[in-house]
């Protein structure tokens, strides 16, 4: 069996370990409450516990004898002191604070006060084991629950595990089920111990192990050393204090455990993030947009820019004598309170729009439930393949407060420059039928006064023909018949242009809308989905295992 290189088969430095905490505290930041929260609360234990333990760390490696009552880890432990440490028998059971043995000069105080450890006894120095602090923990299988919590708590903390079993109790359902299979990311520090191997022949040995190995590969841990040994006899206890010393030199077995908890949380974390994010559809976002602008009245509005046009172009152009009672007709953007002449009078549109709403009617039902369900499908194309909390996340941020949202769209219809200028052709037609008007109303007078002359029976007054009909009936009845004419082409000409400044205005208020669609629905959801995409790439830059490896493994 090839021995296992502790600390230097992970080849962790101590600039890996940081950058991979640096990236799971981004990750927790990013998440925020989309995360597991069980998984959140004990990864940021563990971007913690790297802090704390690396301020602690100097030449020391932390390693903890662990294991079921009775597998005599206790005499094992003092087997690799070399003196009797650690009580054994009927006088420990009661014991729930865990023993240190350590090795080399410097000083271990406080780390070992970090670790919460009062009984201390120091080996000695000049050895290959300077710098080992190890740890006999209380057995994890104690009747006592505080043992039992006293084990757990020192198992978050040491560097290197060696889980100390025998003969009777190697395949355990406890050990191997609620320990070894949780230890999946920590194989590189951990060595497995088959004590008591004396009461073993050497065939049952190899066989005890190879099942051991076994159980072992099939909770995950693939590169665990496995060992036989026997503090009667000495078996394995000098190989054992040999892996001992490979873990300890370059103290690189804490950075190991500790990058091995920072990949086994970011793991936890990654099984609750998706493998990618979609993008917002257009389709969706112009669905969007179009159920928008319906609430916000813009049919409404542009109708009411069309009647406008129609309404000032019959003023500029229409038969003089008749146009007058186009003023009587009510102003519809007036109505709406939209009046370009409204934002001339306060200085600008964003004056006007800190200070107007308009007078456009509500929304009705089936306009707010078309928005309603043109941003739930925005949300379901944007999330519907992430996982729930995530897409949760991502359906409110596309509902945002009715009320809130209603005012979005009348500031973005207030503060929109409608299309108001005045075309060449209304002055054109507007002099044309002045002239025309002119001509009516000098033939009228021209033929009122034949009419008196010839009444009182004075000289005729001088007249010109044109053909066979005299100049004062030719304008008169030209101008009449001119005028009505040229009416009935400005008409034409003000449906045409009407209906395009219509379509001009519901453009520029589409992009309005648009804006606003963007900034309180579009924006937020791609905020989500941002967000999603860093809690990603920092779970992975901290080393977690993707969700379909872990599946495959």
């Amino acid at each position: 069996m090839n021995p296992l290189k502790l600390g230097r088969a992970s080849g962790v430095s101590a600039e890996d370990l940081q950058r991979h905490a640096a990236a799971l505290a981004a990750a927790l930041a990013a998440g925020a409450a989309q995360l597991d929260p069980v998984a959140a609360e004990r990864a940021r234990a563990v971007t913690a516990k790297v802090a704390e333990r690396t301020a602690h760390t100097g030449s020391h490696t932390v390693v903890a004898f662990a294991g079921a009552t009775g597998s005599g880890k206790s005499s094992l432990f003092n087997a690799v002191v070399g003196s009797d440490v650690a009580t054994i028998g009927a006088r420990r059971p009661t014991t729930s604070k865990p023993t240190a043995a350590i090795w080399g000069d410097e000083p271990a105080g406080p780390l070992l006060d970090w670790l919460e450890v009062d009984n201390r006894h120091q080996v000695g120095t000049g050895g290959s084991l300077d710098g080992l602090v190890l740890l006999d923990l209380p057995d994890f299988d104690s009747r006592e629950s505080v043992n039992r919590a006293e084990a757990e708590r020192m198992l978050e903390l040491v560097d290197v595990f060696v889980w100390v079993t025998d003969p009777q109790k190697y395949a355990d359902a406890r050990l191997h089920d609620d320990y070894v299979a949780a230890m999946t990311n920590y194989d590189a520090v951990t060595i497995v111990v088959l004590n008591q191997a004396d009461r073993l022949t050497p065939r049952q040995q190899q066989e005890c192990l190879a099942d051991l190995s076994r159980l072992l590969k099939r909770d995950g841990l693939t590169k665990a050393k496995v060992l036989a040994t026997s503090a009667r006899t000495g078996l394995g206890v000098g190989e054992l204090r040999e892996d001992l010393a490979q873990a300890v030199e370059g103290a690189r077995a804490a950075r190991t455990r500790l990058d091995a908890d920072v990949r086994s949380v970011a793991t936890a974390l990654r099984h609750g993030v998706g493998d990618s994010e979609p993008e917002l559809k257009g389709a969706n976002t112009k669905e969007l947009v179009t159920a928008l602008a319906r609430a916000a009245g813009v049919p409404t509005v542009a109708e009411a820019v069309r009647r406008d046009y129609q309404r000032q172009a019959v003023a500029a152009t229409g038969w003089p004598f008749t146009r007058w009672v186009s003023a009587l007709r009510p102003d519809p953007l007036k109505r709406l309170r939209l009046d370009p002449m409204e934002e001339k009078a306060l200085g600008s549109r964003e004056v006007r729009r800190s200070v107007t709403r308009s007078s456009i009617p509500e929304a009705t039902p089936a306009a707010q439930a078309a928005v309603e369900l043109a941003a739930r499908r925005l949300a379901q194309s944007a999330g519907g393949d992430l996982p729930q909390p995530w897409a949760e996340a991502v359906a409110l941020a596309a509902l945002p407060s009715a009320a809130g949202r209603a005012d979005d769209l009348d500031e973005a219809v207030v503060g929109t420059r409608l299309p108001g200028r005045r075309p060449m052709w209304w002055s054109v037609l507007g002099i044309l039928q002045l002239l025309l008007a002119l001509a009516t109303v000098a033939g009228l007078v021209w033929l009122a006064a034949i009419f008196v002359v010839g009444w009182f029976q004075l000289p005729e007054l001088p007249t010109v023909h044109v053909g066979p009909f005299a100049l004062p009936f030719v304008l008169l009845a030209g101008g009449l018949a001119l005028g009505w004419l040229l009416e009935l082409i400005s008409r034409w000409f003000a449906s045409v242009g009407s209906r395009r400044r219509s379509a001009a205005a519901r453009r520029k208020l589409d992009d309005a809308i648009a804006t606003v669609a963007d900034r309180s629905i579009v924006q937020p959801v791609a905020a989500v989905l941002a967000r999603h995409r860093e809690t990603r790439i920092q779970l992975d830059a901290a080393g977690a295992t993707m969700p379909g490896a872990a599946r495959r493994r």
